[in-house]
């Protein structure tokens, strides 16, 4: 069935297709920035091929679109969680006529770059190691929340533009609002000005979330429940066993040959990163988590580690199951200085609630028996 685009997410694919040539490939741009040509508000950009020929009052170029989207090197594709902004981006990848194109979601590719930068000693290696001779690169869900990832972020932006590599990126951050946090901000403005010369900002940000009118999935993600449980979570002793999570380092957790039922304390309390969830999905393919707390109750790394895990699951489309005391926009609501936990709600309203009035109930909702959290209530995991 066509999936009908809203006026919105027609505007944004309009602006990915000015990206490629008329045979369907990533258009190639020149060798080395305009000498001295500026962007609006003096910002050097690329130069696109041909030359430029002017339509009405706007530039165009040869294959007659607007030069200010052929002249730069992608799209930064921004707006509220549910948009369609990855559903675009995910219909524009699959058109693209060239089989020298790579698309990640960002959490994924990061934890891979680090990886790869450790084991190669160079970033500009790894880079090459992971994208090879890619002429399109998409990344979903780009972010930056943390100073330390700044600093590799921008060294791999500086890569990407110089290598005149075509970059198209979603995200739920307007460029200027990267790495929010005010204490490291300024660091970052020279990096989020690379973004302003190199792409061209397209906002996608409709009245509908539409996750929250999708209907109910059987498989996937959305194939998992959210369970609103009676009484305040709190931590408890765990009986599980632990699970590997490399380098000598463990979760407790109940687990069967694909499925893992872990406590929000011992996964999300604990220095946990989306290295290690993205470590946990290669061997569990269902997750539960449960006794997860009012969010605002909580230090905010906590929650931000929810929203990765989250983040995790959706973009790997594993089924999740969680139970926590109040329905998800609840529970994330009064959460300061974490923007992200607007996208982690979006996506769990697409798991279907049920109501527990006690353990038993919790129990019948999951049909789970791999762990003493479903078959005894004084009991933890």
């Amino acid at each position: 069935m066509d999936v009908v685009l809203d006026p919105a997410q027609q505007a944004a694919a309009s602006a990915l297709d000015s990206l490629l040539d008329r045979d369907g490939r990533p258009l190639r741009r020149g060798g080395g920035p305009v000498r001295g040509g500026r962007a609006e508000g003096g910002r050097v950009f690329g130069i696109s091929r041909g030359r430029r020929l002017r339509r009405g009052n706007r530039d165009v170029d040869q294959s007659g679109q607007p030069a200010e989207l052929t002249a730069r090197s992608g799209i930064y594709l921004h707006g509220r969680p549910g948009r369609g902004k990855t559903m675009v981006m995910d219909r524009f990848f699959a058109r693209v006529d060239a089989q020298r194109k790579r698309r990640f979601h960002f959490h994924t590719f990061f934890a891979a770059l680090h990886a790869t930068t450790h084991e190669l000693g160079s970033i500009e290696r790894a880079i090459d190691e992971l994208l090879g001779d890619a002429d399109l690169v998409c990344f979903d869900e780009f972010h930056v929340n943390d100073i330390g990832d700044a600093m590799l972020i921008a060294r791999l932006l500086d890569a990407l533009f110089a290598g005149r590599r075509t970059l198209v990126v979603t995200s739920n951050y307007r460029p200027h609002d990267l790495l929010p946090n005010p204490l490291f901000h300024d660091r970052f403005v020279p990096t989020i000005e690379q973004i302003l010369a190199h792409l061209t900002v397209v906002t996608l940000d409709g009245p509908l979330d539409y996750r929250s009118l999708a209907p109910t999935r059987t498989t996937g993600f959305a194939s998992g429940r959210y369970v609103i449980t009676p009484g305040p979570a709190s931590a408890r002793p765990s009986t599980a066993p632990p699970v590997d999570l490399g380098n000598g380092r463990t979760i407790r957790a109940h687990t069967t040959p694909d499925t893992i039922t872990v406590d929000f304390h011992h996964l999300c309390a604990v220095a946990t990163s989306p290295a290690d969830y993205l470590h946990l999905t290669r061997r569990f393919q269902r997750w539960t988590l449960h006794s997860v707390p009012r969010l605002r109750e909580v230090p905010p790394d906590w929650s931000m580690r929810l929203v990765n895990l989250v983040d995790v699951l959706y973009d790997a489309d594993l089924p999740l199951t969680i139970l926590a005391p109040e329905p998800a926009h609840e529970l994330t609501t009064g959460v300061p200085a974490i923007p992200d936990l607007t996208r982690a709600a979006s996506r769990l309203s697409e798991l279907s609630l049920t109501e527990a009035t006690g353990i038993c109930a919790a129990q019948e909702a999951l049909r789970c028996e791999c762990c003493d959290f479903c078959t005894s209530a004084p009991l933890g995991v």
